[in-house]
């Protein structure tokens, strides 16, 4: 039987591994592995199959600070890694390919410049280009989820499979990282109307909503994000996972 495929995330601001709370980082966590490489190879101990990393600091300023950190998590982990974070052109792109970044998942382009974002699809084709829809209270936001932008998100989604686009990371911000539980039902409806392969992101708290997430895979929603319920270690394999991995990293 087809399984969930749970994507482990990785936020990264100032080279640092960060608790992100409704699209804001935070700083600090003690909770949180402050080393962005060390996570990565801890989440694939675990049997991670693919990890998603979100780059605050390419998002913010367009910076490419962190780009020979990620350059050494796909040189370290043999699974695909998916990169998220202030890609604008056509060569920023490329640029992350060459970093032997497996797939990129683009979000603000596609509202403030469609036809660059249509060249990079063009490019690379769907398999390695998706995009993320992020919404609060049913309007699309952008710019590292700060900038209201009014279009509604049934009918961004519409276009977003009419540009060719076969998978969409779909989050609802206000339950992101709040631990409060995911809105599934916001997914299922952009799953139901594009008919688009349907990742899942924000606010799963447990085994149950999983199972959840699970029963809806004949609907499209086929994986998961999850950052802050791993982090914490909300997951009864968990333990069994840190038990076996204990000597490995210390």
């Amino acid at each position: 039987m087809p399984l969930l495929l749970v994507i482990p995330s990785i936020d990264i601001s100032e080279g640092k591994t960060v608790r992100v709370v409704q699209g804001i980082p935070e700083l600090n966590c003690p909770e949180y592995d402050n080393d962005p490489l060390e996570m990565a190879m801890i989440w694939r101990a675990e049997n991670a199959k693919m990890l998603h990393l979100v780059d605050f600091d390419a998002s913010a300023s367009h910076s490419h600070s962190n780009f020979e950190l990620i350059k050494s998590i796909c040189e370290s982990v043999i699974i695909p890694i998916e990169y998220a974070g202030g890609i604008r052109t056509l060569e920023d792109a490329d640029r992350l390919f060459d970093l032997g970044v497996a797939r990129i998942a683009i979000s603000t382009i596609l509202v403030e410049d469609r036809a660059e974002a249509a060249k990079i699809l063009a490019k690379y084709g769907p398999k390695k280009v998706i995009s993320c829809l992020d919404a609060i209270n049913d309007e699309i936001v952008v710019r590292r989820r700060r900038i209201r932008t009014g279009i509604d998100p049934i009918q961004f989604a519409i276009e977003l499979k009419n540009m060719g686009f076969e998978r969409i990371i779909v989050t609802d911000v206000l339950r992101n990282g709040m631990i409060q539980g995911p809105n599934i039902n916001f997914s299922k409806r952009i799953a139901a109307a594009t008919g688009c392969k349907i990742t899942h992101s924000g606010g799963v708290r447990n085994k149950d909503e999983l199972m959840d997430l699970q029963a809806l895979l004949g609907d499209g929603i086929d994986s998961v994000i999850i950052g802050r319920a791993l982090y914490e270690n909300r997951f009864p394999c968990q333990k069994l996972w840190r038990i076996a991995e204990s000597g490995l990293f210390s």
